[in-house]
C-alpha cells in the first residue's frame, strides 16, 4: 500500500479480530474532572501488556507475515513503545528480534525492551529517522515492523477506531498524539469510513510540532526540535510518505506546552489514579486546555512508560528537563 491511502474498513476489522487474543480491548472511562471544557473521555492504551498501544500494529503486521521471513527475525527502529511491541510479539512466537534506537532513548523504556529479550542497536538520532524514512537499514535482515509507515501497522492501529465507536457512538471528537502517524492515520481510516462527521485532531508538544507547522503552510516544513521528557512523538519534520495521508485525514494539529502536560499527566494521576507518559498525555492535556472544543471528546492515552523520576518531579509541580 501506498501510504497516502487510507487503511479500508474491512482490513481494520480483520485486524481486530486477529489481534483480539493478546491486545486488551481497553476502557474508555471519564476524566474526573470538574469544569472542564468538554466531557472527556480517556481511552487507556496505557493498560496494554506492554504499557502502549504499539501492540495492535506490530501484532497486526508480525500475525500477516510470511513464515519463512519471520524465521530470519524481526526488527524496527523505534524510541521504546513499538520496540516493546515487537519485542513482545517476537517472544510469544519465538523468533529472534533487533531494535534499532536513538541514543537519548529513554533509560525505563530501552530496560524493557531488554527484559524481553531483544537486542538493542543504538545509533544518532539523524541516522534513526534516516532508517524510518528509508525502511531499511544495512545489516538487518527478517521481517521490518515499520513503526508507522506500513499497512499493517495501520490497521492494527485502526482497531482502536473501532472500540472509541463502539464504546462513544455519539462522540464529537478524537484527539490522538501524533509522532509518524501511524496511530492517528489508522484511527481516522476507520473513523472515515464509519462516522466521517467526527472531529479528529493530531496533537503535539510545543518543542516539537511539524505537522502544525505544516498545515499551516499547507505543504511539509520543517521546524525547529527540541527532545523532552515527552518522548516517543516529534520530529524536526513530517515523514513525506505520511504526509499526504494526514493532511486529507485529519482536522488539525493541536499543540500544547511541556508545562500543560505535565499538568494533565498530574490531573490523571490525582482524578483518576492513571499513569500516562508525556506522549500519551499531549492529548488530554489538549482537551483540558479547550482545544478539542466542546460536546464528548475521547482523547487516546497512548502509553503509560513514564519514568518514575518524571512521575515525582510532576506531581510536586514542576516540568521535567
Amino acid at each position: 500500500m501506498k501510504a497516502h491511502e487510507p487503511v479500508p474498513l474491512e482490513e481494520i476489522r480483520a485486524a481486530h479480530g486477529r489481534i483480539a487474543g493478546a491486545v486488551l480491548r481497553t476502557p474508555l472511562v471519564r476524566l474526573s474532572r470538574d469544569g472542564a471544557p468538554a466531557e472527556i473521555f480517556l481511552k487507556l492504551e496505557n493498560l496494554q501488556p506492554i504499557g502502549s498501544f504499539k501492540l495492535r500494529g506490530a501484532g497486526n503486521a508480525m500475525c500477516l507475515a510470511d513464515p519463512e521471513q519471520l524465521e530470519k527475525g524481526v526488527w524496527t527502529a523505534s524510541a521504546g513503545n513499538m520496540a516493546q511491541g515487537v519485542a513482545w510479539y517476537a517472544r510469544q512466537l519465538g523468533v529472534q528480534c533487533t531494535v534499532i534506537v536513538p541514543d537519548d532513548a529513554p533509560a525505563t523504556k530501552l530496560a524493557a525492551v531488554q527484559r524481553l529479550g531483544a537486542g538493542i542497536v543504538k545509533v544518532p538520532f539523524s541516522h534513526y529517522q534516516d532508517i524510518q524514512r528509508r525502511h531499511s537499514c544495512e545489516g538487518m535482515d527478517g521481517l521490518l515492523v515499520h513503526p508507522f509507515g506500513d499497512r499493517a501497522v495501520m490497521a492494527g492501529n485502526g482497531t482502536l477506531g473501532l472500540e472509541i465507536l463502539e464504546d462513544l457512538p455519539d462522540v464529537d471528537a478524537i484527539v490522538v498524539p501524533y509522532g509518524g502517524g501511524g496511530l492517528s492515520c489508522g484511527i481516522a481510516s476507520a473513523l472515515r469510513a464509519l462516522r466521517p462527521e467526527v472531529k479528529l485532531y493530531a496533537c503535539e508538544v510545543e518543542t516539537a510540532a511539524p505537522l502544525a507547522a505544516s498545515f499551516a503552510a499547507g505543504e511539509p516544513v520543517d521546524v525547529d526540535y527540541r527532545s523532552s521528557f515527552v518522548s516517543g512523538i516529534g520530529a524536526p519534520f513530517v515523514f513525506p510518505e505520511m504526509w499526504s495521508l494526514a493532511s486529507q485525514l485529519l482536522d488539525g494539529s493541536l499543540v500544547v506546552t511541556l508545562r500543560e502536560v505535565a499538568d494533565a499527566i498530574r490531573v490523571m494521576v490525582e482524578r483518576n489514579h492513571i499513569v500516562a507518559e508525556g506522549a500519551g498525555a499531549v492529548s488530554v492535556a489538549a482537551a483540558l486546555a479547550g482545544k478539542a472544543g466542546t460536546g464528548k471528546v475521547v482523547c487516546v492515552v497512548s502509553g503509560g512508560n513514564l519514568s518514575t523520576e518524571d512521575l515525582v518531579q510532576i506531581l510536586q509541580g514542576m516540568v521535567p528537563q
